[in-house]
């Protein structure tokens, strides 16, 4: 049962994100059907912090999914934008906090696997996810350095369905970061 939910989920969630490289609204359902799934599936295999983590992406589904519809209307929404590094390094510096008190508590009141790199990949998916919402252009090399790590925290929990998804991930975090960057190019011309 529990490969069966998997494979269901991760066929959403690579629809999620060959959408969202694309740049097109409909990732975003995709993505919440993905991760109402992917917390069940969390939750059964012990990975308590990938769960919360899901509910949070189906939190910010509707807020991108908002976001993103909102943008055909609203020119300034719709621009891919960049973010500089004292930006980045504050949101580093509250992510790794983040992790460090995540990981305390999974370690202390739960019998979570893997509490450190969980609690990591987590908050830092956090972040990510906010980030791609607001269509800020790093928010792909975030991605790209995350799903490296969650493919060895996936295959160490016996998903190979997840990590294999975290590989077709990092391929497509890859070609988003250079299709936005590209697009962000062009309307710097405009």
């Amino acid at each position: 049962m529990l490969e069966a939910i998997e494979i269901i989920a991760v066929a959403f969630n690579i629809g999620y994100i060959i959408l969202a490289a694309r740049g097109n609204a409909w990732c975003w359902p995709l993505g919440i059907i993905g991760s109402l799934l992917s917390i069940w599936l969390f939750v059964e295999i012990k990975l308590y912090a990938e769960s919360v983590l899901f509910t949070y992406y189906v939190i910010i589904g509707f807020y991108g999914w908002y976001q993103w519809k909102k943008q055909r209307t609203d020119i300034d929404n719709l621009q891919i934008r960049n973010w500089d590094l004292k930006n980045h390094l504050f949101l580093l510096a509250g992510g790794y906090l983040s992790t460090w008190l995540l990981f305390l508590l999974l370690q202390h009141y739960t019998d979570a696997e893997m509490p450190l790199l969980d609690s990591f990949t987590t908050m830092f998916s956090f972040i990510a996810t906010w980030l791609t919402a607001k269509r800020y252009i790093e928010n792909w090399l975030y991605w790209i350095a995350l799903n490296l790590l969650t493919i060895y925290l996936y295959f160490s929990r016996d998903l190979q369905v997840y990590a294999v998804l975290s590989m077709v991930y990092a391929v497509m975090a890859i070609y988003g970061y250079y299709s936005w960057n590209r697009d962000f190019k062009e309307q710097e011309l405009l």
